[in-house]
């Protein structure tokens, strides 16, 4: 008997299984990383990470050597580093954004700064916030070239020690990128027109010739870059919408050859040569993410797939890197691993580890996200993920289905998901799927979701729920819904629409009623605008019929509510509504958290203890070891 349960020891720790699992503090989950971005000067001396700090973001620049710290920036609450960038060995670029909720898009407020390393000779560079970085410009390192779009695209140059701006050129398009050869001449223009056709011009002498022209959720033909040749040019291409490809166009002859093509997904990543005149590799977030090497001859693309294979089990992404190729940047993450740093130096051949992100996560106490695909009942392909907890058999266990925010643009990925992994330690298997209407899978899938805010969107994730009780993976007595934002309206609208699917739902930030929804600060400027007649149904009956708010009566299982008093993405009427609504059919939510000095999601680490804490005993009321196992939806 000794010798049995010595044998069972081993295999258990083998397999990974740990039947008596610690349960994780909920605020090791949501405590404040370490860094959230990690920047190499171009000579490889310096790093500029940005850190995160309670209510706001700072940005420190390091020694690599010794990690010392050579420069430190901290401009207030709610101020975030947004992007910082390397103009020179001894100065940066950098925004500073305005956020206040925890899935608030970072919004800029016009400041952009320059500044020596070490802090010295600082400037404002007014509205600067608004201008994109297109390329340095090594000839003359005191400036670079940026762009803006305001009713027409701007090309300009940046002045960075003075701030001084000088025009190189327009073009035609409102909400435009632009593309330069390795002399700085403006070739290409792409983005969006107002009303959201895409465009792609091309520029002859001074003249600008439309080369694509579609709907929002059309075709695509964006410049990426160009060849050392300045001849041929990277272009991503999405025929009729769907999933873009790789190809190099002879921009002399408009003869393209393919380079690189997933199918299924459009690229999520490039990776360049270090003179970015070659494109070395290509990253898609299909499943778990890989990259394919597109020019495997290129002595750099081998030091590249070199790094993939020293990581094996885990995700790579590559940053800059140094300007002689020397150093490699990288971070290394899993889907039980947060991100992590190194520094590869291709003459010794050694990697060095700069930082993790969250080093008091431990990996052998956090569950697989596995990659799932299926069909939903119209026949469309729908592809997603499955978090079964640790040490579970992966049999008959109380499910919680997450739809992620957006809808149109954001997709669920592989990788570590504190939300995620905290549900999945305390017994419950999560469900996350990528519903039509979600990005990365070309602008035609994300198109099949405009204006099919709950009705075909949601039928996509109650085949989710079907085909993980098909798989034997969910008790079908046992299943919650909880989401935030759209994942919110999702979540309701779920228990509306499949009232005996569910035993509870939660809804987060969400939105109740799309035309209340219709004064969030999505509708200030007019491309959002635009936007929402996109994708929003167009008449008032449909949007009623299309609101979870109007739907209360047919609502049979516990709700919880949980929303931010100053939220501006979906303000609060939204849930104040749906409660009024409630009401009138003599139903109220069973929990409701409000935070009154919070947005659009929780950022504050207490509160969100507070809410996990609440969260977790309303789940583990209803599907928790301890619930009943009545039929779904009863009372």
């Amino acid at each position: 008997m000794r010798l049995l349960k010595g044998m069972l020891l081993v295999v258990m720790l083998v397999l990974g299984f740990d039947a008596a699992a610690r349960e994780v503090p909920i605020a090791d989950f949501f405590k404040d990383p370490e860094f959230t971005a990690i920047s190499l000067s171009p000579d490889g001396k310096h790093m500029a990470v940005t850190v995160p700090q309670e209510d706001r973001t700072v940005l420190a620049v390091l020694r690599v050597a010794d990690k010392g710290v050579v420069g430190k920036w901290d401009f207030g609450p709610d101020r975030h580093f947004r992007e910082v960038y390397w103009v020179n060995n001894e100065r940066l670029l950098f925004n500073v954004s305005f956020k206040t909720g925890r899935f608030d898009f970072e919004t800029s407020k016009g400041d952009m700064y320059a500044s020596n390393i070490d802090g010295t000779q600082r400037i404002d560079i007014p509205n600067g916030a608004y201008y994109n970085i297109v390329s340095l410009t090594p000839e003359d390192p005191r400036t670079i070239l940026v762009e803006r779009s305001v009713e027409t695209s701007y090309l300009s140059k940046l002045d960075v020690y003075n701030g001084r701006l000088v025009t190189v050129a327009t073009a035609p398009v409102e909400q435009g990128r632009f593309l330069v050869d390795h002399e700085r001449n403006p070739r290409y223009v792409w983005g969006e027109m107002n009303d959201g056709t895409n465009v792609t011009y091309r520029r002859d002498g001074d003249k600008w010739t439309q080369v694509h022209r579609s709907e929002r959720n059309g075709a695509t033909y964006r410049p990426l870059g160009f060849a050392g040749d300045n001849r041929h040019v990277y272009m991503a291409k999405g025929i009729e919408g769907k999933p873009e490809a790789i190809v190099l166009l002879d921009s002399e002859t408009r003869e393209e050859r393919q380079l690189s093509n997933n199918g299924t997904v459009s690229p999520s990543g490039l990776v360049w040569s270090s003179d970015r005149k070659t494109l070395l590799g290509v990253r898609y977030e299909d499943g778990i993410p890989y990259w394919d090497w597109v020019a495997g001859d290129h002595p750099e693309t081998l030091a590249y797939a070199g790094l993939v294979k020293a990581f094996p089990g885990k995700a790579v992404s590559f940053l800059r890197p140094s300007d002689d190729g020397r150093y490699l940047a990288l971070r290394a993450y899993s889907d039980r691993m947060p991100s992590e740093a190194y520094l590869f130096d291709r003459t010794s051949g050694k990697a060095e580890f700069l930082a993790g992100s969250m080093e008091w996560i431990k990996p052998a106490e956090m569950s697989e996200m596995k990659p799932i695909s299926f069909k939903a009942r119209d026949g469309l392909p729908l592809h997603g993920y499955i978090t079964i907890p640790a040490g579970s058999n992966g049999k008959n266990l109380p499910l919680i289905i997450n739809p992620h925010g957006g809808p149109h643009g954001p997709r669920d990925e592989w990788g570590f998901n504190p939300e995620v992994q905290l549900l999945a330690n305390r017994g419950y298997a999560v469900l996350q799927v990528n519903y039509r209407g979600s990005g990365g899978y070309g602008n035609a899938f994300e198109g099949l979701g405009y204006r099919k805010w709950g009705t075909v969107m949601q039928d996509d994730l109650t085949d989710a729920v079907k085909w993980a009780v098909a798989q034997g993976i969910a008790d079908p007595k046992r299943v919650c819904i909880y989401g935030a934002s759209y994942g919110g309206y999702a979540a309701l609208m779920s228990a509306v629409r499949e009232p005996d699917l569910y035993r509870c739902t939660v809804g987060y930030v969400g939105v109740y009623d799309l035309d209340a929804q219709r004064s969030s600060d999505i509708g200030d400027h007019e491309a959002g605008r635009n936007y929402l007649k996109d994708v929003y149904p167009p008449t008032k009956a449909e949007r009623v019929a299309q609101s979870p708010a109007y739907g209360v009566d047919r609502l049979k299982i516990p709700v919880m509510l949980v929303h931010g008093a100053k939220d501006v993405r979906v303000p609060i009427k939204n849930m104040n509504f749906l409660i009024d609504q409630m009401e009138k059919v003599g139903k109220q939510p069973e929990v409701v958290v409000v935070e009154p000095k919070e947005a659009h999601g929780f950022r504050d680490l207490q509160n969100n203890v507070n809410l996990y804490t609440k969260m977790l005993a309303f789940f583990d009321k209803y599907i928790g070891p301890g619930a009943k196992t009545a039929a779904a939806g009863s009372p």
